[in-house]
């Protein structure tokens, strides 16, 4: 061995032994728990937020510098806003020899965090109006959490989720020294998040996996995976968050998934059988769900084959409407065409009538509901769906900014695409009014019945078409 090589081993050996008796030292003769109280009033004085660290204090040399607390909570706003078990603060020694406190790493155990936006707007990880002065920056390698949750609520409008089981790999996380709230504008960073489970009120999905990166307010999710109703769910999302209202645009696809599970909270008793796949292309911005709303843009499909609906047998309803009008078509038409622009639409009106049927089946063999959204309004492009001997198609607007339908039509249509019955639908989703059907639709049977056999001696008749997409007459 060198003398270099000799001397450069025993540096290391004594640098060692050194950090080993700087530990033992601190642990023998240093009550670090002592220093509790000065260090939550410094982080709040620094925050503006309620620091408690309920557990011990601890320090360890291995590996590097490292605080541990126990049962940290940070509150703000008279709401919690963080909650760990264990906190690992990993500091840069050689600089703090230099009376310089630098945090390189932070590991949290079982942490929670909590984001809400109250009735005011304000988010409750907003500083106070007491504090002033201009916030610290953060320059961290690593931050990461293990069995962690993440739950928001909108108290304004009642909105929100909470994320279950999630694991967060964050690396060269920075953020800007600012003077003015927020956040979003003023990170960088990359990351990688796996949750178990992500809930709302109604809804749930599994397996949500995400890759992150972002640099001063502008954020890539590329890929965006996640489970939900039995389907495969993939696309991507970039948010903007450097102007003064925030800018998203969604880009999704869920493939095969399960009707009967999307459709579960509308009627547990009878719901359509089989898959289908919908697909997004969203741009929107706001602060909220309601100011979203109104700037929502891009396209939405929903489309199916082979979907099966017992209990019902529609095509037996079809030829019983012709004649005695009884039948509800815009109960058909809400029922399967709400999917791919939400549920909302059926909440204000017993569109699920259609669901309370105790005889017969009906095959839906093909489904198609495909919207153009324009300023919050779903405007329909090609609507219908088949069954084994008829069609039924939608043309319309559905207004989610004033929560209206702006003259929906639910036609019964020939192989022509020329309207054989119809009915409408305008109003407010919570109280919608249906029209009833025209004075020459509500033809007495015999008389129907006689103008389709005069219609048959004289085919090639002259009519408005009423629908003219993608799904084909039933032979």
């Amino acid at each position: 061995m060198s003398k270099k090589l000799k001397a450069i081993t025993y540096a290391a050996g004594a640098f060692i032994g050194l950090l080993v008796l700087i530990a033992i030292a601190l642990r023998l003769f240093l009550d670090i728990n002592a220093y509790k109280p000065r260090l939550e009033a410094a982080v709040a004085a620094v925050t503006g937020m309620e620091v408690s660290v309920n557990g011990r204090l601890g320090v360890g040399f291995f590996p590097g510098l490292q605080v541990t607390l126990e049962d940290v909570h940070i509150r703000n706003r008279g709401t919690e806003l963080v909650t760990a078990s264990e906190a690992r603060i990993g500091v840069d020694f050689l600089a703090l020899l230099k009376q310089d406190v630098r945090i390189r790493r932070v590991v949290l155990e079982h942490p929670r965090f909590s984001i809400e936006r109250g009735p005011d707007g304000r988010f409750n990880y907003e500083r106070t109006d007491a504090v002033r002065g201009p916030l610290p920056g953060l320059n961290l390698a690593n931050l990461s959490f293990s069995d962690g949750t993440f739950r928001y609520l909108d108290r304004q409008s009642g909105s929100g989720f909470e994320a279950a089981g999630c694991i967060l790999d964050a690396n060269h996380l920075q953020l800007a020294e600012r003077d003015r709230p927020g956040i979003m504008k003023h990170l960088s960073l990359s990351a990688e998040i796996v949750c178990e489970s992500v809930r709302t009120r109604e809804h749930a999905a599994s397996d949500l996996k995400m890759t992150v990166a972002g640099k001063r307010g502008v954020f890539d999710i590329t890929p965006l995976t996640m489970r939900a109703y039995s389907g495969q769910g993939s696309g991507n999302l970039r948010a903007d968050f450097t102007g003064a209202v925030p800018h998203y645009h969604l880009r999704y696809t869920l493939s095969q998934f399960h009707v009967d599970a999307f459709l579960k909270p509308l009627s547990p008793k009878n719901v359509p059988e089989g898959s289908a796949d919908l697909t997004a292309n969203l741009s929107m911005q706001g602060k909220s769900v309601k100011a979203i709303r109104p700037t929502l843009q891009g396209q939405v499909s929903l489309r199916g084959k082979n979907l099966v609906l017992k209990g019902r047998d529609l095509d037996q309803a079809f030829a019983r409407f012709e004649s005695s009008q009884t039948f509800n078509l815009v109960d058909v038409g809400a029922f399967f065409f709400a999917g791919p622009v939400g549920l909302a639409v059926t909440k204000g009106y017993n569109f699920a009538s259609i669901l309370q049927g105790s005889e017969g089946r009906s095959e839906i063999r093909t489904l198609v509901s495909d919207w153009k959204v324009e300023r919050g309004v779903a405007l329909s492009q090609d609507v219908a769906i088949a069954t084994t001997k008829n069609r039924v198609a939608l043309q319309g607007r559905l207004d989610f900014v004033n929560e209206r339908f702006d003259d929906v039509t639910v036609a019964l249509i020939d192989d022509k695409g020329c309207i054989r019955a119809q009915q409408t639908i305008h109003g407010a989703f919570n109280n919608p009014v249906v029209e009833n059907q025209s004075t020459l639709k509500a033809l007495t049977g015999p008389v129907v019945r006689l103008l389709k056999q005069v219609g048959s001696l004289f085919p090639g008749g002259e009519c408005e078409v009423f629908y003219a997409g993608a799904v084909v007459p039933p032979k």
